[in-house]
């Protein structure tokens, strides 16, 4: 009976022992799926706000990698940078084309105010934010709080990325359904005061430390009753910048605009 036993219980702690190196490696495959599983569902759920389904999903990808998580400062092109170059012009194009077929009655001059708030810095980031957009952002290796800044400062940019990567992935149709979608509402709403670029110019002009900026007549043509002017702005050190207009103020107003867009200054909203 003795014999018997030992017969028994040898091959059951063979048995017991055989199966331990493959359940570690079945341990390791498991966690790489769990790891891929969970890529696809976070790039599903972000698609799903998006309101695009990738064929391409490298590209979704691309628009939410920060340069600093690159593993070269060479592959920059591999971080969302050129979409957002990309996406911004879209977003231009198709934001242009809502404000031309919304608003038949609104001059050019109207147009670009409302064309200049919506598509604006901070108009982006509303977008992004509404999407939840913010924690797809891949970063590379910073602490908790300078990460969570970084994510904010480019949230912007991050949500131009994405108009690109639907315009690559699915054509202008794509990004413009996309663009409507989120911009359409914000379009509708009251335009808020932009304020004026002579008041812009001479506000940043007094923060620079210089005069109040001079305007000058160069010219006049035209007819009595319908007159052109040509204006210049002066302000010390800087090179006069000129508008024309149908009438003075406009004029001053266009010169103004000139100075400020040469020198980097954005007349519109909050930014002077």
């Amino acid at each position: 009976m003795n014999d018997e036993s030992t017969n028994i219980e040898k091959p059951a702690k063979t048995d017991d022992s055989s199966p331990q190196p493959d359940a570690g490696r079945e341990t390791a495959a498991a966690k790489k799926k769990r790891t891929r599983t969970s890529a696809k569902t976070a790039a599903a759920e972000i698609e799903a706000r998006i309101g695009h389904k990738f064929a391409d999903p490298s590209l979704l990808a691309t628009a939410f990698t920060h340069v600093s998580a690159l593993k070269s400062a060479r592959s920059r092109g591999d971080s969302y940078q050129r979409l957002e170059f990309l996406g911004d012009h879209v977003l231009g194009l198709v934001v242009s084309d809502m404000l031309y077929r919304a608003f038949p009655k609104a001059d050019e001059g109207e147009l670009s105010k409302r064309l200049a708030d919506l598509v604006r810095r901070e108009s982006c980031i509303d977008v992004a934010k509404t999407l939840g957009l913010l924690e797809g952002i891949k970063l590379g290796t910073v602490g908790a709080g300078a990460g969570a800044r970084l994510r904010k400062s480019v949230l912007g940019d991050i949500c131009e990325a994405v108009i690109g990567a639907v315009y690559l992935d699915g054509g202008y149709a794509a990004a413009a359904e996309f663009v409507e979608r989120n911009w359409t509402e914000r379009m509708r709403k009251p335009m808020r005061p932009l304020r004026d670029a002579k008041t812009v110019l001479q506000e940043w002009a007094q923060g620079k430390g210089l005069p109040t900026p001079v305007y000058r007549e160069v010219e006049r043509t035209g007819p009595h009753h319908d007159p052109q002017f040509r204006v210049a702005v002066d302000l010390p050190g800087l090179t006069p910048a000129e508008g024309v207009g149908g009438s003075k103020r406009a004029a001053e107003k266009v010169a103004a605009s000139v100075m400020l867009a040469r020198e980097g200054v954005s007349s519109g909203g909050n930014d002077g």
